[in-house]
């Protein structure tokens, strides 16, 4: 099939770039555009309590919210707020009122705090429906822009946080964040492949190519969100820069190696390139697979921040795949050799490569090879065991410098650290009768007696006295660890037990979901890693034709995966001191790693395969495996691994976080298994690594048969 293809590319080159630039402008000029979300609870499904609360207060409380943004206010010199300081508060929100600055509904002063460090104003603005909406974003930027020319000249000094506000500055930082992802990506591909071929038009191909073909990809996301009416989390720009160039600068080099390697075998470009097809296509084909499925696996996730990010990244790869095994080889047999200039190294492999020396010792000692990478990774998955996960997406996805995160801190001088996302608890009437003052009073001491709760507000009742709202204002961050132990246990069992005979209890609030988001993950660790691992492995199979590879690859990709985490968890909560990892890291950890993780594996066993098939023994195709598929690898991971890094100059926790374990995991799974691990197991498994085709002695004995005739030949 992949010969077919091949020939057929080869052969009409111009009608193949022709195609794709019909389809690119096609797609570009009509595609919806991405939008993308912030509102974690959108991802949650319905049964969850969290959600359901919601639904309760939209159908009972209407008009009521959570400010959208929290003015926060203290003295220069830090001390006490006087009267007249207070006075002031009260004119700024007056003045902020009287100017109709569009988007807000409501602005008022609360009094100073009980110790006078602090004092709030309280802004409201309507319920945000379209994630595209700029509008609430320009609201807080136009009153940041008011509240700092009346703070001038006085003794005071605030700022803004709470949720609009936070969303706008995880907004900035996202759009320098894809901006410095996008420059570091594209300069380390820049320079790695100058480096390796010597030649700019090899290091443009990529950049070139891919730019368009992550234009077209992303139309097709913007096409399926909107058919499917998927919810993207904010976080997928950045994703898609660094799997589209990443992904795709990898088989392309996949590619490119096997074209330089059947022209030094002497085959002219355009033969050369169809056999590079024919060899390398179902390996690329294999790996690409291996990674769309892994990522289409996610829809079977309860979150609908991973049922949209699976397909998502799944039609990125599929795309960069098309084009891998279309557009990059009808450029490249336009150009025939000129692909190279003005290097010519690509004429002569070189004598005594480090690849060639490194493979031969392989061979040699596959028990030593096998023992110490294996070693590494077990030390490092042990790390793992301490894995704790972290719910701040919104702190995490800003730089610790932004003005919502330092007004943050600064309105714990006052306030109980959940007080700009408080918790609800709303009591509602089974059978609508309406709710007894008494009742609401004895409850509310009951929640106010849970551990961990700062404070709770009194009843509010809604229009038909059915539902009462109390507001729990929790003693932790709302995103904390200890937040979410509040909620899960302690709050969430004395709001159930104690509610009043024909009445139900629902808890709500930004902690609330998370505390859901955290059981619905859980739930997807058991159903997505275990599908996907078997899908993965059915490719495996099929490729090799084995029943016994699939196994040991998918061990060693999961030993990989434990001690990237291991090792995450030992740089930044050991190490670092942080309370804990982001808590999707596992999953996009278990994708990258396994996924991406399993293209240098593959690479390598079909190398391992096709040596086999050539008659050599299990040692010598270790040793020539890693010889003619090692550089490739090595420069794959490399390139893969460095555009992940620049995940980490990001300036947040989140993509810092993400960008150490998705680079650190292709970096292990590239240089520790593929290299070493996976060649020397399969060396020792021997024979019995492709059972039951046994397609290496098939391929030994057409060896013994040549070399016979061969005999014959020379004695006839």
């Amino acid at each position: 099939m992949f010969g077919v293809l091949g020939r057929v590319v080869v052969r009409h080159p111009i009608w193949v770039i022709v195609v794709w630039l019909i389809a690119a402008v096609a797609i570009i000029g009509f595609a919806p555009k991405l939008t993308t979300t912030t509102d974690e609870a959108s991802f949650l499904p319905t049964h969850y309590e969290s959600i359901q609360a919601q639904d309760i207060q939209e159908a009972a409380f209407p008009h009521a919210a959570t400010p959208s943004a929290i003015i926060v206010l203290e003295r220069g010199d830090g001390g006490p707020l006087t009267g007249a300081d207070s006075a002031k508060v009260a004119s700024i929100a007056q003045t902020l009122t009287s100017q109709h600055i569009p988007n807000l509904t409501n602005i008022a002063a609360a009094p100073a705090s009980a110790n006078k460090l602090i004092q709030i104003i309280a802004v409201q603005m309507p319920q945000q429906t379209d994630p595209g909406d700029k509008a609430p974003g320009e609201a807080v930027q136009a009153l940041r822009d008011s509240l700092q020319q009346q703070l001038h000249g006085t003794d005071l000094k605030g700022g803004i946080t709470g949720g609009a506000a936070q969303a706008l500055d995880q907004q900035d930082s996202g759009n320098r964040a894809n901006i410095i992802i996008g420059v570091a990506t594209i300069g380390l591909i820049l320079v790695l492949l100058l480096i390796i071929f010597r030649s700019p038009i090899i290091a443009l191909l990529p950049i070139i190519t891919i730019g368009v073909v992550s234009q077209v990809a992303t139309g097709l996301i913007g096409w399926a969100n909107s058919a499917f009416n998927l919810k993207t989390d904010s976080s997928i720009s950045a994703f898609l820069i660094v799997v589209l160039f990443g992904v795709g600068t990898d088989y392309i080099l996949f590619l490119m190696f096997r074209y330089r390697e059947r022209l030094r075998l002497g085959e002219d470009p355009k033969t050369a390139m169809v056999s590079s097809v024919t060899r390398v296509g179902e390996a690329i084909a294999s790996a690409a697979g291996a990674v769309i499925i892994a990522f289409l696996a996610l829809t079977l996730s309860t979150l609908g921040l991973f049922k949209s990010l699976g397909p998502a990244l799944a039609i990125a790869v599929a795309t960069t795949l098309l084009a891998g095994l279309t557009l990059i080889p009808a450029i490249v047999s336009l150009l025939g050799t000129k692909v190279f200039w003005p290097s010519k190294a690509w004429k002569k492999e070189p004598t005594g490569a480090r690849f060639a020396a490194l493979g031969r010792s392989v061979g040699r000692r596959p028990v030593a090879y096998a023992g110490a990478s294996g070693l590494v990774l077990v030390v490092l998955a042990i790390f793992a065991l301490g894995f704790s996960p972290n719910f701040d997406l919104g702190g995490g996805s800003t730089s610790k410098a932004s003005e919502s995160t330092v007004w943050q801190a600064e309105l714990l001088k006052g306030l109980p650290a959940g007080a700009t996302e408080p918790s609800q608890v709303f009591l509602k009437s089974d059978g609508g009768t309406p709710l007894a003052a008494d009742q609401l009073t004895a409850y509310q001491a009951k929640l106010s007696a849970v551990p961990g709760v700062g404070q709770v507000s009194p009843a509010t009742l809604s229009a038909d006295k059915t539902v009462a709202d109390f507001q729990v204002t929790l003693a932790t961050n709302p995103q904390s660890h200890a937040a979410l132990e509040t909620v899960k246990g302690p709050l969430r069992d004395a709001a159930h037990a104690s509610a009043p005979p024909g009445m139900t209890a629902y808890v709500g609030g930004i902690t609330a979901v998370f505390v859901d988001i955290q059981a619905a993950v859980n739930h997807d660790y058991l159903v997505v890693f275990p599908v996907a691992a078997i899908l993965i492995m059915i490719i495996l199979g099929l490729l090799l034709r084995s029943l016994v590879a699939p196994w040991y690859l998918m061990l060693s990709v999961g030993l990989g995966f434990a001690a990237t985490l291991g090792a995450t968890v030992l740089v930044f909560q050991k190490i670092q001191g942080e309370p804990g990892l982001i808590f999707i890291l596992p999953v996009i950890m278990y994708l990258f790693v396994v996924a991406l993780g399993t293209d240098y594996n593959i690479l390598m066993i079909a190398r391992l395969r096709e040596e086999a098939r050539e008659g050599r023994s299990p040692r010598e195709a270790a040793s020539m495996s890693v010889r003619h598929a090692g550089p490739t690898v090595a420069a794959a991971g490399l390139i893969l691994a460095g555009t992940f890094a620049s995940l980490m100059l990001a300036g947040n926790s989140l993509l810092t976080e993400m960008g150490f374990a998705i680079s650190g995991g292709i970096a292990i799974v590239a240089f520790v298994m593929a290299l070493f691990l996976t060649p020397a197991l399969t060396a020792l498994m021997g024979h019995a690594a492709w059972w039951p085709g046994h397609q290496d002695r098939n391929g030994r004995h057409r060896a013994d048969q040549e070399a016979a005739a061969q005999e014959v030949t020379r004695t006839g």
